[in-house]
């Protein structure tokens, strides 16, 4: 026809690629474990932990530092409720879309060393994983610096690879934030020196890394300078967190801390480690598995030999297991053991499943007993509740100011008592600095106050109402764990006790 245009051949979808397939895979995967986790927190069936709540208190006045963490934590519940609001949901939300990003990070590193594979089952095993799954339920400092040590891995796979400065950069970059969100990021170096130590033809990477390291340094300076204007608290707690003083060991620590790992990297996937330490002459020829192990075995040996001299808590070896996810998976899926890494997967999702549900509900309906002990929520519940009670409490005497006798529950109170007592104070008798509430609170501004004294130990009372020229008789409050409408045992209920005091004389 006259004037009609030509027809233009439609032009055909290039056909997805191998790469981009499994890529999209692994996306999906974790990104609907992922909407899994927002959508229990959504729910927000359990309170925070004083922990938690103690980092949120921070985020009110972010700083360069605190007395126990670096900042990182704090800079981010500040930016998630400054969005959200100040609710619990809103304290956890980066922290299952911190994991989500490591673990494709993880997917990046796999690949890279190994094939797509290997990096798709690296993914989604490392999301499943029992330590990832209480990490990603929770706000703590492991989210952000896991991500931090599994960025600067996958730079410094990019630097040794292809030369390129920029991933030097990268690594640097990693180091800094990681050390803001973690000082176990430190054990980053340690891994990567010495891998690059132990390989003649890798010490040309020694310049680079020395660079990156120095970048990292001037990154996470100003919280040096923070430490330094306050008597290096974070250094100093730290220390002693670790308990180095005593010169006794302690192999039922080592044992614990041992069988703990069971729990955080899964039993399945902890054992195949396990058997590939014990016949590392011929799984770790491989320089791949060389570098992997260089990245695995140095935090967790550390922690292993802290906890035969003091103690170490079960998550304190996190970072192990970035390297070891790799490390494990490809190892079992070269040996055609795909289903070790399926079995392992089936089974960390279904201990997800039922402590999501609540292994105390499922036991109920499956008309059996669970001791609140074995639930692995019990500590994170009863502190709504409290806060309640005291919020009523506090209304009942206008202008008194919150007074606790430990950090945890003046943390929880912070933050469920509303409003909330910003003003409040820890009580301290030595005088001297333990936690960020003893660094920062002026007691002596508030003499002749009154007070809401909530104490948990009877030790603490006398003490504390020496201090006061008037004093009301206390009252009881319980919370309790248990089932509503269930008889509680004693295991199941925590007990405060609540004073109206008048006239304070600061502490002694």
């Amino acid at each position: 026809m006259a004037g009609s245009r030509p027809v233009r051949p439609t032009r055909m979808p290039a056909p997805e690629t191998d790469e981009e397939r499994m890529f999209r895979w692994a996306l999906w995967s974790v990104f609907i474990l992922t909407v899994a986790r927002l959508a229990w927190l959504a729910l927000d069936r359990t309170d925070l932990y004083p922990d938690e709540a103690q980092y949120w208190v921070w985020a009110q006045h972010p700083a360069w530092g605190y007395y126990s963490k670096p900042p990182m934590v704090a800079w981010l519940i500040a930016a998630s409720t400054q969005i959200f609001g100040d609710n619990g949901p809103a304290v956890r939300l980066l922290s299952p879309l911190i994991h989500f990003g490591t673990a494709m990070t993880i997917h990046g590193c796999a690949r890279r060393l190994f094939d797509l594979r290997t990096g798709f089952w690296s993914a989604i095993t490392y999301a499943a994983l029992p330590g990832v799954t209480v990490s990603a339920t929770i706000m703590s400092t492991d989210a952000p610096m896991l991500l931090c040590w599994a960025v600067a891995l996958l730079a410094f796979l990019r630097a040794r690879d292809s030369g390129d400065r920029r991933w030097w950069l990268v690594v640097g970059i990693a180091i800094g934030l990681g050390l803001l969100s973690k000082y176990a990021m430190a054990y980053w170096l340690l891994c990567a020196f010495l891998f690059v130590g132990i390989f003649r033809d890798e010490r040309r990477h020694l310049p680079m890394l020395v660079g990156a390291t120095a970048l990292g340094l001037i990154i996470y300076g100003p919280n040096f300078f923070w430490n330094l204007g306050n008597g290096f608290v974070s250094y100093h707690h730290t220390e002693a967190n670790a308990s180095l003083g005593s010169t006794l060991i302690h192999p039922a620590h080592l044992i614990e801390f041992f069988g703990a790992q069971f729990g955080v990297f899964g039993p399945l996937l902890f054992a195949a480690l396990i058997a590939m330490i014990v016949m590392a002459g011929r799984t770790l020829k491989d320089r791949r598995a060389a570098l992997l192990i260089c990245f695995t075995l140095p935090p967790l040996a550390l922690m292993l030999g802290l906890s035969l001299l003091s103690r170490a808590e079960a998550n304190w070896a996190a970072p192990a297991y970035i390297a070891a996810t790799i490390l494990v998976v490809a190892w079992l899926l070269a040996e055609g053991w795909r289903v070790v890494v399926i079995a392992s997967l089936a089974l960390h999702l279904a201990a997800a499943m039922l402590v999501g549900i609540g292994l105390r509900t499922v036991a109920g309906v499956a008309g059996a007993t669970l001791p609140v002990k074995y639930d692995p929520l019990h500590r994170l519940q009863g502190w709504r509740a409290l806060g309640r009670a005291i919020t009523a409490e506090m209304a009942r005497h206008p202008g008194a100011i919150l007074m606790a006798d430990d950090r945890e529950l003046l943390a929880a109170l912070m933050f469920y008592v509303e409003p909330h007592p910003f003003n409040a104070l820890e009580w301290d008798p030595s005088g001297g600095v333990h936690d960020e509430f003893e660094l920062t609170q002026q007691p002596a501004l508030d003499l002749g106050a009154a007070f809401v004294l909530v104490a948990q130990n009877p030790a603490n009372v006398a003490p504390i109402l020496a201090r006061f020229t008037k004093t009301n008789p206390p009252e009881m409050v319980t919370i309790f764990i248990g089932r509503h409408g269930a008889v509680s045992s004693p295991a199941e209920q925590r007990h405060y006790a609540v004073y109206y005091l008048r006239g304070f004389k600061g502490f002694p």
